[in-house]
């Protein structure tokens, strides 16, 4: 948007940190340092601060549903290992000459930078960071006055951790990431400019800025970020948002901006903040120190302290071990932990660093805008210098949304199937599978998306391209549940742990593939529809946003509506591709529905009748038996197999009979009619050569045999399905070694059909064949395709007007 495509992106690596401290090229950052081990999947003790649903993660991901609806689908994509790492763009730029670094999020890369390339830091200019709390005094969770029954909340803190302060009231969300990382590019010896929450805290988004904001908005970009800012307001959790929302990394920006024209040392001189030097440390740990009680990974279960750590120094003590760690918490009051604290120490102590302390007044006392950052801010974003040329819709001059809404008024319709997945590769060819099935056999009627699998929720974005690209967009879809059976935490179940989650790696193979579909994502239509944060008051929010009727669906409220809205005698089919959370959940707050549900197929599950054969739970070396649908939330499993629904489970044995890529590959070669068919192959062939070319991606075959249960659940006759009538249970006892394991229990198992053998032969050809049915095809065949159709004025191209 921007016309910058020549600056280099880097994110993630595939390398590690070996038990002894050697770093392997590449760390991709997706872990602290304190967890990092030789692979992307680990833990989250500090990363479970972040909520992982709305008003967290996902709503960071696409930016409460504004991304895709304003900025332009740019050339560049992620794609995989061709995609420059994060410690590539830092070698590159840093060894071309003198830099200025600006840190606004965790340090972990940077830091891992540091240790990895110290010859490097000579060429390190300056580092502005936006971080931590020296002196600050939290604003917000405060009591009105006169206030008898309230009780403050992070009032008065150093810190922001909104979800923590019970456990840690000193830390800042951006330091708190990874504190270790933290203390190692302050204490590099590097020249710091530090914007605490000191000064942050002076620049709140108030009223008359929001209101001068509104009027003007003169560039695409100057629109994106109100729209940003707005949405954020409609959405804020109380009515307290412009005493609470701040200029965080922006006035970072600013700061830098102005240090730069008037010189690092010239701290009198800065425009928009004032400046003075504080010594500064970051706590990495609590006191007493050269304890082991478990909690530290550089020094517990070890002969010599990771990294070459000093014994009963500043990092041997207690190491904060997620936002309840028992150890944190006082009973009545604050959390004593301080991991991630910005401190003010003594000269001897600390690290001498610049702080700004407080944003500037305007210097036109007549002024509404009462900070001197603010004019510059609005100046800059409406600049009609190095400005942005189009957004999404004024990119194509026939731009038009329009919805394609399958009508099947007059004709039978089959075996009514909601389609409950966690968005793995597999899941998206299932979907079109499902999508190409005649009406007749199959009518797809709803899609449920379970969000603690093997993607982020933000990708819910490609489930609606995709039932754009086929004519699907009356398909309702549900987003479902964040967390495992009793993973959220019941003090505030916006966050929890990822105590099975963790178990998949967040680079190659995992979440980074998933959530742009191995960079094939971006090649697929636009669609009208997607993730928003728009609510309404009636789903129990604070205030309707502007666009109430755009509001994201609950898998739940899916679930009610299709199970509990069918006409007497007439039941659902649910085939489920992932964790069985959310069915589970259905079942629990519905005791009478069960009886509307025709049957259950269940993808997953291994029942280890050879012992030889484990699961495919490949990064807990402990657990052999598991496969991952079960593990990723045993207890859902458990309650799922135990109730009265019919199931019909295909476990792992199956799904590796129908995993070769050689063999499908080969029958969708000899004939890609339909663009969904050529767009399958594509998805397949570059799994396949990643498959082949790098370690990583060793287990992305499992992905390939999800889509057999569809096959199953549409009855065809070629597969010669065989089943049994088998008593199975699962193992869900908490204990990682044994969770998730299912097994054939004669005393206390659920008799359930187990699927034991298929024709696999058949079962590539079947799916080859309906991927290439010319019936139920796509309606637009790809991106390229609609940027085409809305570049041209539709009477040239033979199609009617939109």
């Amino acid at each position: 948007m921007m016309g910058r495509d020549d600056i280099q992106v880097g994110i993630g690596g595939e390398g590690g940190i070996l038990f002894d401290g050697t770093f392997l090229p590449d760390v991709g950052g997706y872990l602290s340092l304190a967890e990092q081990e030789n692979s992307t999947a680990g833990g989250c003790r500090y990363r479970q601060a972040i909520p992982p649903g709305q008003g967290g993660k996902m709503d960071i991901d696409n930016n409460y549903g504004i991304r895709k609806d304003f900025l332009p689908r740019g050339k560049r994509h992620y794609s995989s290992l061709k995609q420059p790492t994060s410690q590539h763009v830092m070698m590159e730029t840093l060894s071309s000459g003198p830099t200025i670094v600006l840190l606004i999020g965790s340090h972990t890369n940077f830091a891992t930078f540091l240790m990895t390339h110290p010859e490097l830091k000579k060429n390190v200019e300056h580092v502005f960071i936006m971080a931590g709390g020296v002196r600050s005094e939290n604003p917000t969770g405060c009591c009105p006055k006169n206030a008898t029954s309230c009780i403050p909340e992070q009032c008065g803190d150093h810190g922001n951790l909104f979800t923590a302060y019970t456990s840690n009231s000193f830390a800042e969300f951006n330091l708190f990431g990874d504190p270790f990382a933290a203390y190692q590019v302050f204490h590099s010896g590097l020249p710091i400019t530090l914007v605490p929450l000191d000064a942050t805290n002076t620049i709140p988004i108030n009223k008359d800025f929001f209101l001068e904001f509104e009027q003007e908005q003169h560039t695409y970009e100057a629109q994106y970020v109100f729209e940003s800012l707005k949405i954020t307001r409609d959405t804020w959790f109380n009515d307290e948002f412009y005493t609470s929302y701040f200029m965080w990394d922006s006035f970072t920006s600013g700061i830098l901006l102005s240090s730069i024209w008037h010189g690092h040392d010239n701290i009198k001189d800065n425009d928009f903040a004032e400046l003075n030097y504080r010594h500064i440390t970051i706590v990495t740990s609590n006191e007493p120190y050269g304890i082991h009680d478990g909690s530290n990974p550089f020094f517990d279960n070890r002969t010599a302290p990771k990294f070459h750590l000093k014994q009963r120094g500043v990092h041997s003590g207690h190491v904060q071990t997620g936002i309840r760690d028992p150890f944190c918490l006082v009973p009545k009051g604050k959390g004593k932990c301080m991991d991630g604290y910005t401190k003010e120490v003594s000269a001897s102590e600390g690290v001498k660093v610049l702080v700004a302390e407080k944003a500037k007044p305007n210097k036109d006392v007549d002024s509404k805008l009462d900070r001197e950052y603010f004019i510059s801010f609005l100046h800059s974003l409406n600049s009609p210098h190095q400005t942005a040329k189009f957004n999404m819709k004024t990119e194509f001059p026939f731009y038009k949304e329009v919805l394609y809404k399958n009508n099947v008024k007059g004709r039978l319709s089959g075996k009514p199937v909601i389609l409950d997945l966690d968005m793995s590769p597999g899941d998206f060819v299932t979907l079109f599978y499902l999508l190409k099935m005649p009406r007749q056999l199959i009518d797809l009627k709803g899609i449920t998306i379970t969000a603690n699998g093997w993607a982020n929720a933000a990708t819910i974005d490609i489930i609606y391209d995709i039932l754009h690209m086929m004519g699907r967009d009356d398909i309702p879809v549900g987003l479902g549940e964040f967390f495992a059976l009793g993973e959220a935490y019941p003090a505030l179940n916006s966050t929890g742990d990822c105590k099975y989650r963790k178990a998949i790696p967040h680079g190659a193979g995992g979440y980074i593939d998933s959530d742009t579909l191995f960079g094939l994502a971006r090649d697929l239509p636009h669609s009208p529809r997607r993730y928003t944060a728009q609510n309404s008051m009636k789903y129990g929010v604070p205030r309707d946003t502007e666009h109430p009727e755009l509001r994201q669906p609950k898998a739940q409220e899916v679930l009610q509506n299709l199970i509990n809205g069918f006409e007497s005698g007439r039941k659902v089919t649910i085939l489920t591709t992932g964790p069985l959370t959310n069915i589970a959940t259905f079942l629990l707050s519905n005791t009478n529905s069960s009886s509307k549900i025709e049957k259950l197929y269940i993808i997953g599950g291994h029942i280890g009748q050879d012992e030889a054969l484990d699961g495919n739970v490949f990064t807990v070396h402990s657990n052999r038996k598991a496969e991952f649908n079960m593990y990723l939330d045993p207890l859902a499993a458990k309650q799922v197999l135990a109730s009265k629904l019919n199931i019909t489970m295909i476990p792992l044995n199956i799904l590796r009979k129908a995993s070769s890529f050689t063999r499908l590959l080969r029958e969708m070669q000899l004939k890609k009619d339909t663009p969904e068919a050529i767009f399958v192959h594509r998805l397949l062939s570059r799994m396949f050569q990643l498959h082949r070319s790098h370690h990583a991606y060793g287990h992305i075959g499992m992905f390939l045999g999800e889509v057999v249960g569809a096959a199953i659940m549409a009855d065809q006759p070629q597969l010669k399905v065989v089943t049994q009538i088998r008593p199975v249970s699962v193992l869900a006892n908490r204990e990682t070694g044994s969770d998730g394991w299912t097994i054939v229990d004669h005393r206390n198992g659920n008799p359930i059909n187990l699927v034991e053998d298929i024709d696999s032969f058949a079962y590539y050809s079947h799916l080859s064949t309906v991927l290439n049915e010319k019936n139920q095809s796509a309606i637009i065949a790809s991106f390229s395709a609609q940027k085409k159709l809305w570049s041209t004025p539709p009477s040239q191209i033979g199609l009617p007007t939109l």
